[in-house]
């Protein structure tokens, strides 16, 4: 049998000594191991991603009941701590006995005998008081109880304060602590809703009606996605609710001309060359010639006829495409904390200094591009932030600086945000489960 909780700490290690990012350290790990089962790569996933979700947290707990803290515990020691300690806390049908048992053989496989006394005794006594853990209080360091209880550096918390009420905070902290659930936006120049539905319940696959959009499903419990025949065959992508609005607020008609200028991975591009029926012309842009390739071969097994990718840089003056554009989509690099649900390494990755950055490689994008659309056009930007400086300010800048105006956003009837008519939209990640996002849709004056 596989030890699954090996690979965790091995991957946990790569992604928080050496800098390693969770999807491609997991990913590489599977590569090199393909004889683990879909169940044992599901469970080491959950290791690593529900580790990195609340480490703060569990680090916070580990130095309450060990004298020794985790500054001086040695890193495999202290990954071995931490994905047990995960287990006991977030994880009730694995039992406590079995974790510490697999801790201590572990602690003992790399020849540190002489600490298995210590990492036994430790998590038998967080596993006996659990339900006794004390927090920063709530009412008096309302920041650090949130840092600490949901796993944020601290200036992440009073950043989104700036702007945000407290049980708004909060409620996003919540919400990014839960598992992410998978979305797929259905190809609809192959197959229709109703369709993939039956296609999935002969598949044995659970699935439910998107939240926010009425071409997605949201599926469960599924095997490797990628062995799923309804998958092979081009009837689906993957894609994040949220981001699916943009090509359905942009509203594009059949044969448009549309730049998309940071693509990679493809999806905003795939569905709307779904929603344009195949006919027109799509520009799937990006800086990494290794993510243009990931689209070829997604664009292959979705029929898409109409895409063409472009190694070129946003932030690059090309003449040749002044006023070549009906739209332009700038779904700009950010800070992510829209995502942290997915990619909770971000939030030990970033500094507030980033954001500055971030905000000038955002504003030269947009400088740029405002020359690629055709009058009477439209620039739609996009962050997976929750941010004012990346979202709201860099908006507002946008339209004191350029000849353009904000218009009015339609959305679906599943969906009601008061700013929409003003022509933006934040959501977060508690209003609807799905990722953070910001959405302006700008119109170029004639």
């Amino acid at each position: 049998m596989n030890n699954t909780r090996e690979f965790a700490v091995n991957a946990l290690l790569d992604i928080l000594q050496d800098g390693g990012y969770n999807n491609i350290t997991l990913k590489r790990i599977f590569l090199k191991n393909q004889n683990l089962t879909n169940m044992e790569k599901a469970f080491i996933t959950e290791l690593v991603n529900g580790t990195l979700r609340n480490i703060i947290y569990i680090d916070y707990v580990i130095n309450s009941f060990s004298k020794t803290k985790t500054k001086k515990i040695k890193p495999i020691i202290l990954n071995i701590l931490r994905v047990s300690v995960y287990q006991i806390l977030f994880m009730e049908k694995v039992h406590s006995g079995a974790i510490c048992n697999e801790a201590v053989n572990l602690v003992k496989k790399k020849r540190f005998n002489g600490l298995s006394g210590f990492v036994n005794g430790l998590l038998r006594n967080i596993d006996r008081n659990k339900e006794n853990i004390l927090l920063p209080d709530e009412e008096k360091e309302p920041i650090k109880f949130l840092a600490t209880r949901y796993s944020y550096p601290e200036w992440i918390i009073k950043y989104w304060l700036l702007d945000l009420d407290y049980k708004t905070v909060k409620s996003i902290c919540e919400a990014n602590s839960l598992p992410p659930n998978i979305s797929i936006c259905i190809n609809t120049n192959k197959i229709n809703k109703e369709q993939l539905k039956k296609l999935f319940d002969e598949e044995n696959i659970k699935f439910e009606d998107g939240k926010i959009s009425n071409n997605s499903l949201y599926i469960f419990k599924t095997r490797d996605i990628s062995k799923m025949e309804s998958f092979k065959k081009g009837y689906f992508h993957i894609m994040d609710e949220s981001s699916m609005l943009v090509p359905e607020i942009l509203n594009c008609e059949s044969g448009s001309t549309i730049i998309d200028v940071c693509s990679a991975p493809g999806g905003k591009s795939f569905y709307l060359s779904y929603l344009m029926k195949n006919e027109g012309k799509i520009f799937s842009r990006d800086i990494y010639e290794h993510k243009l390739q990931l689209i070829e071969e997604a664009k292959e097994r979705l029929d898409v006829k109409i895409i063409e990718t472009q190694n070129l840089d946003a932030t690059t003056l090309n003449k040749e495409d002044f006023e070549k554009a009906d739209t332009i989509i700038v779904d700009a690099p950010c800070s992510g904390f829209g995502i942290l649900k997915r990619k909770a390494d971000i939030k030990y990755n970033k500094i507030e200094e980033d954001i500055n950055s971030l905000v000038e490689i955002q504003r030269n994008i947009l400088t740029v591009c405002s020359n690629y659309v055709k009058k009477g056009g439209t620039l739609l930007y996009s962050t997976c932030t929750i941010s004012k400086k990346e979202n709201i300010e860099n908006m507002n800048w946008f339209l004191q600086n350029f000849d353009y105006e904000l218009e009015p956003i339609v959305l679906n009837e599943k969906i009601n945000i008061d700013t929409a008519k003003d022509g933006y939209i934040q959501i977060l990640p508690h209003m609807f489960g799905t990722d953070g996002f910001f959405i302006a849709k700008f119109k170029r004056k004639f």
